[in-house]
C-alpha cells in the first residue's frame, strides 16, 4: 500500500493577529508568564537607583539594594493603592507620595503615619509584592509568574554562547536607543524577524554588506531561535572588522528569546538588541538598543545604526504593516510555508517553531515552558 503524500504546513489563521479576544488573551496569559526585558542593569549603578515601566499592563519598577541585588516590584502602595514611583531616579527608601507609607529597599514596611495607633497593625506582615528578575549579562528581566524557572532553562546555552561573542559584555552600557511603532501585530513582526527568507529581497544593504544570506541558518534553542551565518567579505562589508581579534569577530549571530526579546552580535562583536512590546492587536513599538564599552561614544557603532535604521528598520516596517494588512482581507487563505528539510536561508522551518509556540499559547493556556 503507498504512503498518503505528506500535507504541507499551512501558516497560522488569521484570527491570531487580528482577534482583540486572542490578543487580550496574550496580554492576561502569555506574557504574564515569560520572561520580558525590563532595562539595562548599568541604569541602576547605585544602591537605591530604579526605573519604572510596564509589563503586560502591570505597572512595575526595579531597583538596587543595598547588597548589589536588583529586585523588581508591582509598582502599587499596600496601603490604598497608590503608585508608588514613576520615570526613574534614587532614593533611600521607598516613600508612597499619597500618605507616606514608607519601605525598605528590600521591600519591608518601614514606617507609616500612626499605624502604631492602630490595634493589631503587624507591620512585618505587609511587604512590597516582588516579581522574579534575573540579571543577564547586564539585562534585566523579569517573570511575573511567581513559580518561573530560571532563564538559563528556558534558553539553554545562550548566555554561554552570548559570552563567548561578546567577551566585552559585562563592561557595555546603552549608547543608543531607537524605538518605532509599527502598525501590526507583535507576532508579524517577530516572525518576520525569525526568518531571512525575505533578506535578499527586501534588505540589500544587511544581505550584501553585513552578512551571506547563502549562510544564513535558524535553529530552536529550547525556547531560543538561534541565528547563525557568516559575515559578508571584507571587501563588501560596509564597516571595518578586525577578523583576527578573536574567535568569534567575523561571525553574525543572534539569539531570539521567546517571546519578545533579540541579542544580535554583529561582525565585530558589536551588539545590539530588539525588544518588543505589544500595544494593541494591530500595534506594536520595537526598540533597538546599541552598546558599547563604558556607553562611551563609537563611531562605527554609531554609522551602523544609522545605516540600520534608514536601511532594514524601514523596510521591515513596510513588510510587516503589508503583511497586517493583508491578514484582514477577505481574499487571504493561510499558505503553505516553505519546509526544506536540509534548512538554511530559504527555508521557514523557525517560521514553523514560533507558530507552534504561539498557537499553544493561546489555544492550551497552558505555561509554554513545562
Amino acid at each position: 500500500m503507498n504512503k498518503p503524500e505528506a500535507q504541507p504546513v499551512h501558516s497560522l489563521e488569521p484570527r491570531y493577529y487580528t482577534d482583540p479576544a486572542i490578543f487580550k488573551q496574550e496580554m492576561s496569559g502569555l506574557l504574564t508568564r515569560t520572561w520580558q526585558f525590563a532595562g539595562h542593569a548599568s541604569e541602576l549603578e547605585n544602591p537605591g537607583d530604579y526605573f519604572s515601566y510596564e509589563i503586560a499592563g502591570q505597572n512595575l519598577f526595579s531597583i538596587r539594594t543595598r547588597n548589589g541585588d536588583i529586585k523588581t516590584y508591582y509598582n502599587v502602595c499596600q496601603h490604598r493603592a497608590h503608585e508608588l514611583v514613576s520615570g526613574s531616579g534614587n532614593c533611600g527608601v521607598i516613600v508612597c507620595p499619597y500618605h507616606a507609607w514608607t519601605y525598605e529597599l528590600t521591600g519591608e514596611l518601614r514606617s507609616g503615619p500612626n499605624i502604631k495607633s492602630v490595634p493589631g497593625f503587624d507591620r512585618a506582615a505587609i511587604k512590597l509584592n516582588e516579581v522574579s528578575t534575573e540579571n543577564y549579562c547586564g539585562f534585566v528581566f523579569v517573570n511575573l509568574d511567581p513559580n518561573a524557572e530560571p532563564m538559563g532553562e528556558w534558553f539553554p546555552n545562550a548566555k554561554e554562547e552570548l559570552r563567548a561573542f561578546v567577551p566585552q559584555i559585562d563592561d557595555l552600557k546603552p549608547v543608543d536607543w531607537v524605538g518605532v511603532e509599527e502598525q501590526c501585530n507583535w507576532k508579524v513582526s517577530i516572525e518576520n524577524y525569525s526568518e531571512c527568507y525575505h533578506c535578499s529581497l527586501n534588505h540589500p544593504a544587511f544581505a550584501n554588506g553585513v552578512v551571506k544570506p547563502e549562510t544564513y541558518d535558524i535553529q530552536p534553542q529550547g525556547y531560543c531561535l538561534r541565528h547563525t551565518t557568516e559575515c559578508q567579505n571584507l571587501d563588501h562589508m560596509s564597516y571595518p572588522i578586525d577578523p583576527d581579534s578573536n574567535e568569534h569577530a567575523s561571525e553574525y549571530s543572534s539569539w531570539f528569546l521567546w517571546p519578545a526579546f533579540s541579542f544580535q552580535v554583529y561582525p565585530g562583536n558589536v551588539l545590539n538588541t530588539y525588544h518588543w512590546r505589544p500595544v494593541s492587536v494591530d500595534r506594536v513599538a520595537v526598540w533597538r538598543g546599541w552598546y558599547t564599552v563604558g556607553g562611551v561614544a563609537s563611531e562605527i557603532v554609531r554609522q551602523l545604526a544609522v545605516q540600520d535604521r534608514e536601511t532594514t528598520v524601514e523596510e521591515d516596517i513596510r513588510l510587516v504593516e503589508s503583511v497586517q494588512r493583508g491578514l484582514m482581507s477577505r481574499g487571504y487563505r493561510p499558505g503553505p510555508l516553505v519546509l526544506d528539510p536540509k534548512n538554511g536561508v530559504n527555508s521557514e522551518h523557525s517560521v514553523q517553531t514560533l507558530q507552534q509556540w504561539m498557537r499553544e499559547a493561546v489555544d492550551t493556556e497552558a505555561a509554554p515552558h513545562s
